[in-house]
C-alpha cells in the first residue's frame, strides 16, 4: 500500500489536481484500484459511496486517456460512465471535471429531465469522457448525435442500484453498442448475485477489489428511536422539529408518493418542505436540494435513491420516517449528519409492523438504540430482541478472478 498519489503513477497534472481539491492521501479504494486500471485489467470494485469510489476511476482514466494523446471524432467518445441517476451523474461530473482541469481532455454530462439540445451540442465537437444515466445515453444514440466505435473504457457506477431501478436492459443494450476490446470498471456497494450474473457478460480476468466500511454508525451520531403509530408519524415530525426548534431535517421516506405527502402535510402545519425522488423533474429536485442548502427549506423529504450524492457539510438532523428494507440502508442514511466531528442527530419512527427492520438494524449495528419517549405520541415499545454479536471477518486481498 502506498499513501501518496503520487507513488500510485499519476503524473503531475493529476498531482496538482488533487491537491487543489485539498486531497492528500489516497483512500483504500483508490490505493487497490488506480494502479489495478493503470495496468489496463478489468476491474470490479466494492464501494460505498463516500470512499473516494469516483477518483479511484476517474484519476486513471484520464491519466491513460491524456498519455494516448488522441482525439475523439466529432459525436464520438472515447470513456463512458454509467450512473443510475441524474444526481450521481452531476456529482461524478463535477469530481471527473475537477480531475482533468490541467489537461487537454474535454468532458460532459447527460441526463434526462432537461433539454436534450445542449448535450447534442456538447458532443458535437467529441469528447474525452462522458458521464451519463443509461436512458438519456440511449435517447442520444437513437437520434445520431453519439457513437461508440472510439469508446476504450466503460465504467458502471453503483451498478447495484443501477439492477435496483430496472436499468438491466438498457445496460445490456449498450454494452452490445461498444467495442468489443475495451476496459472495463465495474463499481457496486456490494457483489450480490445478480452484479455477478451482470459482469460475466462484459468483464473478464478481472481484479477484485472489495473495501466496504464498517457497519457501524458514527460516534458522532446520536441515534434515538420513538414507537409510534403509522397514523401519528407526521404529527410527531412536526412536534419534534418545532420542540426541537431544528433548522435543517433530512426525512427519509421509503415511497416517492409517500415522501410528497409528508412535504405537503409539513407545509400545511407551517414547515417549508420540499421532496425529492425519481419522478420530479431534474429542475425541482436541483431547486429543492439548492435551497435545502441554503437555508430556505427547513425540510427535505428523500426516497433512499434521490439521496443519493447529497452531501451536506455539517447536515445536524436525520429522521427515518420509515425504516429502511435493508439494514445497510440506515447506516448510510444516518451517516449523513454527524460528518467532520460535529455532532447529529439521528431520530427513528419504528411503529408496530416495524419489529423485524428495527431489529436487522440493531443485529447489523450490534447495538439497542436508545428509546426517546415523546409524551402524548409514543406508544409502548415491543420487547427488545437480544443483539447478535457480528462475527469478525479479516481483510480480503485484491485478487484476479475470472468472472
Amino acid at each position: 500500500m502506498t499513501d501518496t498519489f503520487a507513488a500510485l503513477g499519476l503524473s503531475k497534472p493529476l498531482l496538482d489536481a488533487v491537491k487543489d481539491q485539498g486531497y492528500t492521501t489516497p483512500s483504500p479504494i483508490q490505493q487497490q484500484a488506480i494502479g489495478a486500471v493503470l495496468s489496463g485489467k478489468d476491474v470490479m470494485a466494492a464501494a460505498q459511496t463516500g470512499t473516494g469510489k469516483t477518483g479511484a476511476f476517474a484519476l486513471p482514466i484520464i491519466e491513460m486517456l491524456s498519455k494516448a494523446n488522441q482525439r475523439p471524432k466529432s459525436n464520438h467518445i472515447r470513456a463512458l460512465i454509467l450512473t443510475p441517476t441524474r444526481e450521481l451523474a452531476a456529482q461524478v461530473w463535477d469530481s471527473v471535471s475537477a480531475c482533468h482541469k490541467y489537461t487537454q481532455l474535454h468532458s460532459t454530462v447527460a441526463f434526462g429531465g432537461v433539454s436534450i439540445n445542449p448535450q447534442m451540442k456538447h458532443l458535437r465537437k467529441g469528447c474525452d469522457i462522458l458521464v451519463a444515466t443509461p436512458g438519456r445515453l440511449l435517447d442520444l444514440y437513437s437520434q445520431n448525435a453519439l457513437k461508440f466505435e472510439q469508446v476504450e473504457m466503460l465504467v458502471l457506477d453503483e451498478a447495484d442500484r443501477m439492477l435496483d431501478m430496472g436499468f438491466i436492459h438498457d445496460i445490456k443494450r449498450i454494452i452490445k453498442l461498444l467495442p468489443k476490446k475495451r476496459q472495463n470498471l465495474l463499481f457496486s456497494a456490494t457483489f450480490s448475485d445478480d452484479i455477478r450474473a451482470l459482469s460475466k457478460q462484459f468483464i473478464h480476468q478481472a481484479v477484485e477489489i472489495s473495501v466496504t466500511p464498517k457497519n457501524t454508525a458514527a460516534t458522532t451520531v446520536e441515534q434515538a428511536i420513538v414507537h409510534v403509530e403509522k397514523s401519528s408519524k407526521t404529527a410527531l415530525l412536526a412536534k419534534l422539529i418545532k420542540d426541537n426548534d431544528w433548522q435543517q431535517v433530512l426525512v427519509f421516506s421509503r415511497t416517492k408518493h409517500g415522501a410528497n405527502r409528508i412535504a405537503k402535510q409539513l407545509t400545511a402545519k407551517g414547515l417549508t418542505a420540499s421532496a425529492i425522488h425519481g419522478n420530479k423533474s431534474q429542475g425541482a429536485r436541483t431547486k429543492a436540494l439548492a435551497d435545502f442548502k441554503q437555508g430556505k427549506l427547513r425540510v427535505l423529504v428523500a426516497t433512499d435513491i434521490a439521496a443519493r450524492g447529497i452531501d451536506i457539510d455539517l447536515l445536524p438532523n436525520v429522521i427515518n420516517y420509515d425504516l429502511p428494507h435493508v439494514p445497510e440502508d440506515y447506516v448510510h442514511r444516518i451517516g449523513r449528519t454527524g460528518r467532520a466531528g460535529a455532532t447529529g442527530h439521528a431520530v427513528s419512527f419504528v411503529t408496530p409492523d416495524d419489529s423485524k427492520q428495527l431489529k436487522a438494524i440493531q443485529n447489523l449495528i450490534a447495538q439497542h438504540i436508545n428509546v426517546l419517549e415523546v409524551p402524548g405520541m409514543s406508544i409502548k415499545p415491543m420487547a427488545n430482541a437480544p443483539i447478535k454479536a457480528p462475527k469478525p471477518k479479516r481483510p480480503k486481498k485484491p485478487k484476479t478472478t475470472t468472472a
